[in-house]
């Protein structure tokens, strides 16, 4: 049994660190050259087999059986894992080209050509805009097949005999279109049941009386918590200056005017507040609102090239240009007709470096908006947008939702860390979590996660969408979800509120000083999906609950420090009970991932670096489970330690691959 166990965890880790390796590989050499090497290499297929075998072994011998609901979790990854080998070994894929008017019955796969027991003749292909954009909301290839007239798009595949065709690209004359063919008649279906069996076998555990998860929660439900808190009101104000411009009762009328911008229809505020925050770095300027600014810029040009408003956070390269100050004006970056910034991006080898860059676009965005290039009035054969929806979009732009909140929190989340460890270090008990708790608190987070909820459901209203599509709206939804459940949590387990007030600070900080874009605009094509919404919201919530356990195992490991046990088990606790709704949303939203790549491109797994490590983070969370078979996972400072750094994992998955490795995933 004991070489069991060792062999397990050699393959375990094995596969965590070829998989990892691997999606650095495909940074390097390209997403074919690691599928060659590595995911479709044979003895990669053989370490999965030989996991699969052990633990199979194992599981009987451990008698798993007689724990229904744990065997069929077990079992349901067995038969995900055997789908997937019948996909490796059984399906077909390959590209179909057809030009218009032109019938095809064959595909090309591997080199060859593979017939189709069918054949399809193009009527027509048409990309299809958003209102008044050259945004494209969809790809359509219209055929005739067994004379049936058929249309695919993205997110809208054709199924006939086991064939499965999807749009992929199209010709530049748009009168050809790029099929993608999928057969996999067995591999797909077993894979599918797996995850059915996925998702029956985790609410079974979470559900049946006898096992684990239950018996925390009884546990739990003994504990008492409160905590006291402070907040700190923050205020600021800005110094006025007399620069040329419109009135701001003729601004705020400016400011409903109808634009496309971004590839929508949006009020003008929008392109206001976007311009100034870019260029400046802020909403507003001395005292004058972004519109204007905007407006300024268009009447008075002249008097405006003169006005310090253009941020370079660059010390280098300010130097370079011999400015002093912060802030340059337009000014400054030319002598007469003579771009100054040109010299260096040519020194430079015509590659300007990221500062260079940054300050080329402000000066770009200016110089577009001066000549009258930038501002796109809406089309007369595009329908308006409602007087409620400007309404509430220049509502929207005028709150700087995130700012506030992030300060909020940071300073709420810190006051009560601080106090927190102040009692845990002066209780006689030892008992921090049996405080008087403070009304206070819970109301001034329910304001705080009201006020998030009013920002988030307003930026929906205005987008139309649900705020999933890029890593800005990820994060606020996440920061969203951590707040929901401090509040939740927060009166039974007082160590709760500050963690999940830093956690949402820190999210929304992230989301605001990072690179994420703020801007609201359509989505891409392929993410018009409801399965797309599902998918990463339940992975947010996932990634929530495990940077609370995160933080929870740093406070577990300081109070051990510290030598003040009375805590630990009721952290302990928590993080266990924790531990289970986390790694079933995120074993839930990977496969939710898995059908919706499906359906969009003909692959439920492809090997993309975020794929990979969501699979990674899964397995390295996992052990966790398996104290039994770990008796170290039994300490309370093994297990704690094992939880911060099992993060890694998370924040790889999330950050690292977006910024480092890229792939398919990395628009969020």
């Amino acid at each position: 049994m004991k070489t069991i166990k060792i062999l397990l965890a050699v393959a375990y880790t094995a596969l965590l660190l070829v998989m990892g390796y691997a999606t650095f590989l495909a940074q390097a050499n390209g997403q074919q050259y690691a599928s060659e090497h590595v995911y479709a290499a044979p003895w990669f297929f053989g370490l999965w087999a030989l996991l699969s075998a052990l633990s199979l072994w194992y599981l009987w011998r451990r008698q798993l059986w007689r724990r229904t609901s744990v065997c069929l979790l077990h079992v349901s990854f067995l038969v995900i894992l055997a789908g997937s080998a019948l996909t490796w070994f059984t399906a077909s894929e390959g590209l179909l080209h057809i030009r218009q008017g032109d019938t095809q019955d064959h595909y090309l796969a591997d080199g060859r050509l593979k017939p189709l027991p069918f054949a399809l003749t193009l009527h027509a292909f048409t990309i299809d805009y958003y209102p008044g954009s050259h945004a494209p909301a969809d790809f359509v290839s219209t055929l005739v097949c067994q004379g049936d007239t058929v249309s695919i798009s993205m997110n809208h595949i054709m199924q006939r005999q086991g064939y499965r065709l999807f749009q992929s690209s199209f010709d530049p004359d748009r009168q050809g279109t790029i099929l993608s063919v999928r057969y996999d008649p067995w591999g797909t279906p077993l894979t599918y049941f797996g995850y059915a069996l996925l998702g029956l076998s985790m609410l079974w555990v979470l559900l049946a009386r006898g096992e684990e998860f239950r018996r925390l929660l009884r546990q739990l439900s003994q504990s008492r918590t409160v905590l006291t808190a402070l907040l700190l009101s923050i205020a600021g104000a800005v110094s006025a200056r007399s620069v040329p411009t419109i009135s701001q009762e003729k601004a705020r009328q400016a400011a409903r005017m109808q634009i496309v911008y971004n590839d929508r229809v949006a009020p003008l505020s929008t392109l206001a507040h976007d311009f100034l925050q870019k260029v400046y770095g802020r909403s507003s300027y001395k005292g004058l609102t972004a519109e204007q600014v905007v407006y300024g810029w268009l009447s008075r040009p002249d008097a405006w090239k003169q006005e310090p408003m253009i941020k370079i956070k660059d010390a280098r390269l300010r130097q370079q240009l011999g400015i002093k100050s912060q802030y340059a004006s337009l000014a400054q970056l030319f002598d007469g007709d003579d771009y100054r910034l040109m010299p260096l991006i040519e020194a430079n080898g015509n590659r300007p470096d990221k500062a260079m860059q940054e300050l080329d676009e402000k000066v770009g965005l200016i110089v577009m908006l001066t000549e009258g290039q930038l501002i796109v009035p809406r089309p007369a054969d595009v329908a308006p947008l409602s007087e409620a929806k400007v309404s509430a979009e220049i509502l929207y732009n005028t709150i700087p939702f995130s700012k506030l909140l992030f300060m909020a929190c940071l300073t709420l989340g810190f006051i009560t860390f601080f106090l927190m460890l102040y009692r845990s270090s002066h209780s006689k008990s030892g008992t921090q979590l049996a405080s008087h708790h403070s009304p206070l608190t819970s109301f001034l987070l329910t304001l705080l996660t009201l006020f998030h909820l009013a920002g988030y459901c307003l930026r929906w209203y205005v987008s139309g969408r649900i705020p999933l599509g890029n890593g800005y709206e990820t994060m606020i939804f996440m920061a969203l979800v951590i707040l929901f459940i401090t509040l939740v949590l927060h009166r039974r387990f007082a160590f709760i509120l500050p963690f999940g007030l830093m956690l949402a600070g820190f999210t929304l900080l992230v989301s605001h000083l990072s690179q994420m874009n703020p801007q609201i605009t359509h989505l891409m094509p392929v993410l018009s999906s409801p399965l797309l919404t599902s998918h990463v919201s339940i992975i947010m919530m996932a990634y929530a609950l495990l940077a609370f356990m995160m933080l929870n195992g740093i406070y577990a490991l300081i109070l051990i420090a510290m030598g003040r046990s009375g805590d630990i088990e009721t952290l302990t606790l928590l993080s266990r009970a924790m531990l289970y709704p986390a790694v079933f949303f995120l074993a839930t939203g990977i496969f939710l991932g898995a059908l919706w790549a499906n359906v969009s491109w003909g692959r439920y797994w492809s090997w993309d670096p975020k794929e990979v490590w969501a699979l990674i983070t899964l397995m390295v969370y996992a052990v966790a489970f398996h104290r039994q078979s770990i008796p170290q996972l039994r300490r309370p400072a093994v297990f704690h330690a094992y939880l911060v750094i099992a993060f890694l994992a998370v924040l790889m998955t999330y950050f690292g691959v977006n910024y480092f490795l890229g792939g398919m995933h990395s628009y969020a």
